[in-house]
């Protein structure tokens, strides 16, 4: 008991000096690195995502990578390949997929990089439009719309995921007010290349404008049609926000949540269970001549010392080794408390905190990212999840739940909670559960109701064979989301096992399918991974030794869990249906 309440104290330092840290700005960072290596000049190469491993750990190799520069070279690429019927894929610059959509098969694959695709072809401002190549990265989109007075109103939180990302797995920011959360469906037009034959040249560019069944397919592309060479999006005249982050008891968080996403155009909630607290973001337009020139600076998107990630990280190691969930919840509360009296990372002047509410214009207070785009300091710091060095490793788990389930759901994780009080603090040193909402979506693949997702993100071993501290809850709680709740995994995230059978909770996922077909008969641009998850082949969970840890599988037999550490297949606490990986 004495070691664990030393290892206990020097956490405790150890995250306190993080957190301050953390509320200071840094001038340096390096950057993420790019995902695609290659032994030789472009050829005999690797492709990651910014993780450093995808959600099963294998290695994607391809022949070679192409960097276009323009709409003219990506169609002669893609001609190429066609005549040749080679294996394709898009890979943007940053790749944040969890999952392998830029894997192509097999190592004679060819990569088509977005890296030098990242301008703007056309801004109308009497049409409030404006026409980027996929590589441009939000943080681009959002600064080159602001300078010239508009605004794409809902977007996701960072800011350094590519425009080609965001359509290929349908990244989201929070709102149920206009046309939805969902950036794609701000698309009025985009252009697309794709395979054809020969009397086409082998490579086609298909316009599609607004309304047209096809654009649907391809505002949730998954990689699979093609590469896209421009978007055209519908912007706003810029306006101001006013947020407020109100702390209350999550005594009544099932009711309220249903009602808040319709009072606040751009709420999202916060939630730690274990600490029955949750943050309601009280988040609205004001007019333009509101004072205010508050910004956003997320904590946890800030570059940070690598010393430190490394500290951190070897903490968490040992509270997992030794099964010290007080000392989880310790540093959960010390890290929310924090994060609370740093409001999160906004500022009323762009450099310090004074009190809310905070008002800013859209573009300052939208999204954030500053590890993303420091100068270079040789790896002294970096962005926290940077796999170059020993920073945050994690899962994350993302799914959509209809607002009519959402109430229901809610109580079966407090229920889950009462039973396991300390179950999820390790959530805590990730943001908690964090909820945003979702409307119903003009993609085929988009979201099918109003609803709202949840985000958890939680620690992963290096060792693939290592259970986590209270396996079983968070298991039970995912497995409850996609089944007991039909919630909808976000294309982006997620463990292998969210992906079986998915593909039949669309109901136009037929469409898609016969899209898919015309734009690419020969299925060059898809693979074994694709297929898998668009229902065209079996396999997205793969059954051995200890699959369920790193949710290869859900567990049917103890060998599927850790037996040799006490780890064993049951059912859930809860979800009876639910089979788990639980300590006995």
């Amino acid at each position: 008991m004495p070691s664990i309440i030393k290892v206990r104290g020097i956490q405790w330092k150890v995250i306190l000096a993080y957190w301050v840290f953390l509320t200071i700005s840094l001038v340096g960072c390096t950057p993420p690195d790019d995902p695609v290596k290659c032994s030789s000049e472009n050829r005999n190469c690797t492709v990651t995502n910014t993780y450093g491993t995808f959600s099963d750990r294998s290695i994607c190799r391809a022949a070679g990578v192409e960097y276009p520069t323009s709409e003219e070279e990506v169609i002669a690429i893609v001609a190429n390949a066609t005549k040749q019927q080679r294996k394709m894929k898009p890979v943007t610059s940053t790749s944040h997929s969890i999952p392998r959509l830029v894997c192509a098969d097999g190592e004679n694959g060819l990569l088509i990089s977005t890296k030098y695709l990242n301008h703007t072809i056309d801004m109308n401002n009497s049409a409030n439009t404006i026409t980027v190549e996929p590589g441009m990265t939000l943080k681009e989109l959002i600064d080159v719309s602001a300078s010239v007075g508009l605004s794409i109103p809902y977007v996701p939180y960072w800011w350094g995921i590519t425009v080609g990302g965001l359509l290929g797995t349908g990244a989201h920011g929070s709102t149920l007010w206009g046309l939805g959360s969902s950036v794609h469906d701000y698309i009025v037009r985009l252009r697309i290349v794709s395979p054809a034959g020969a009397d086409e040249g082998y490579a086609k560019v298909r316009t599609l404008e607004n309304g047209d069944p096809e654009l649907d397919a391809a505002r949730v592309s998954l990689g699979v049609l093609g590469v896209i060479s421009q978007v055209t999006f519908q912007l706003q005249p810029m306006f101001k926000r006013s947020i407020t982050y109100q702390e209350k008891n999550d005594s009544d968080l099932e009711d309220q949540a249903s009602i808040f996403g319709r009072q606040h155009e751009f709420a999202d909630i916060t939630w730690y269970p274990s600490h029955k607290k949750v943050y309601y973001r009280i988040d609205d337009r004001v007019p333009l001549n509101t004072s205010g020139n508050g910004q956003n600076n997320f904590m946890g998107f800030r570059s940070t010392p690598t010393l430190f990630l490394a500290i951190i990280r070897a903490a968490e190691e040992t509270q997992e080794a030794l099964g010290d969930g007080n000392g989880k919840c310790l540093n959960g509360r010390l890290t929310t408390s924090i994060l609370s009296v740093g409001a999160f990372g906004l500022n009323n002047d762009g450099r310090v905190f004074t009190g809310y509410p905070v008002v800013g214009y859209n573009n300052h207070l939208q999204a954030s990212g500053s590890c993303f785009d420091s100068p270079h300091d040789l790896l002294f710091s970096a962005c926290p999840w940077d796999h170059r060095v020993k920073g945050l490793f994690y899962f994350q788990s993302g799914f959509s739940i209809a607002m009519s389930q959402v109430k229901d759901f809610i109580q079966d994780v407090k229920r889950l909670v009462a039973l396991a009080p300390q179950s999820l603090c390790g959530l805590e040193l990730y943001y908690g559960i964090f909820m945003r909402y979702v409307t119903t979506s003009k993609a085929y693949l988009g979201k099918e109701q109003d609803g709202i997702d949840f985000d958890i993100t939680y620690y992963r071993s290096k060792d693939p064979k290592s259970p986590r501290l209270f396996e079983d809850i968070l298991e039970e709680i995912e497995q409850m989301a996609l089944f007991k709740y039909g919630g909808l995994p976000h294309w982006g995230k997620n463990r292998n096992l969210a992906f079986d059978g998915v593909i039949k909770k669309y109901k136009n996922a037929d469409k898609f399918l016969k899209i898919k077909q015309l734009y690419d008969p020969m299925g060059l641009f898809s693979s074994e991974w694709t297929d898998q998850i668009l229902g065209l082949k079996n396999g997205t969970t793969i059954l051995k030794g200890g699959c369920a840890l790193e949710g290869l599988c859900i567990c049917s037999e103890d060998i599927h869990c850790a037996p040799e550490k006490r780890y064993f297949c049951r059912p859930g606490k809860i979800y009876s249906d639910a089979r788990v990986c639980t300590k006995l």
